[in-house]
């Protein structure tokens, strides 16, 4: 994303959640101020993605997506880990390929994160 203020939006989200974590009511206002770049750029995935994560956010208290693994198999759809993992480092995760959604392999790991939010049961 390339807005300004987007940026400082999505700075603010990171400081956030590295000095904090995961606190549901700002994280999901500052995402729900952040959503309006992202159409505005013409990213829908990464609109649907900050879309995705606020109900996921607002239904879970928490973002229970595990960061993708790495570099699949040639063939094979990427997975998530079934270890367990950081919720807040796993969040932060999708909000750096956010932030840096011009990179076609970012989007595709986006999109990896909204297939796992869609298909997410409690």
């Amino acid at each position: 994303m390339n807005n300004p203020k987007a940026q400082k939006i999505i700075k603010k989200i990171l400081d956030d959640l590295d000095h904090a974590g995961i606190i549901t009511n700002t994280l999901v206002e500052d995402l729900k101020q952040l959503r309006p770049y992202a159409v505005e750029e013409k990213l829908p995935v990464v609109a649907k993605a900050i879309r995705l994560t606020c109900e996921h956010l607002e239904e879970t208290f928490t973002f229970d997506i595990p960061i993708p693994e790495d570099e699949p198999i040639e063939g094979e759809e990427a997975e998530f880990q079934n270890q367990e993992f950081n919720a807040d480092e796993s969040l932060m995760y999708l909000i750096n390929l956010i932030k840096r959604s011009d990179n076609p392999v970012n989007i595709e790991e986006i999109r990896i994160y909204n297939e796992a939010l869609q298909n997410y049961e409690d």
